[in-house]
């Protein structure tokens, strides 16, 4: 089994079922597959959204989805490392006048707590995070 290294960002799992998935991304996707890791809360907004959706073939894709690939995962749960470190990271950033949204929050501490890379099309929105490795695997 290989050793977990890369944390998935939420737009990032939602890649591969994507209409036209980037080709870089699902290179690198299925390049590191067994070294994926989902946080408790992407799992949480994935499962979420596809219920959300009507009744119809795109909810029926994605509930496959969610079952053939994303519960096959590894799923790294928001612990109280995580807490901990997300109310301290949460803190710092507040004073500097940068408002992180609460669950990017508990993804970056997950992926900080467990030494992992953060994959995520969003780059930017995790930016000047204490200690964070993030990367896009999109062209």
């Amino acid at each position: 089994m290989a050793v977990i290294r890369v944390l998935l960002d939420t737009n990032a799992l939602a890649e591969p079922v994507r209409p036209a998935p980037d080709p870089a991304f699902m290179k690198r996707f299925k390049a590191n597959e067994a070294k994926l890791a989902i946080a408790s809360v992407t799992l949480h907004e994935v499962v979420y959204g596809v219920e959300r959706l009507s009744e119809g073939k795109r909810r029926e894709l994605l509930r496959e989805y969610v079952r053939d690939v994303v519960l096959k995962m590894t799923v790294v749960p928001y612990d109280a490392a995580a807490a901990d470190w997300h109310a301290r990271e949460r803190a710092r950033l507040e004073a500097k006048g940068r408002t992180l949204p609460y669950a990017d929050g508990q993804i970056a501490a997950i992926a900080v707590i467990h030494s992992l890379t953060l994959v995520t099309a969003n780059i930017r929105d995790f930016r000047g995070i204490a200690g964070l490795r993030v990367e896009s695997w999109r062209d």
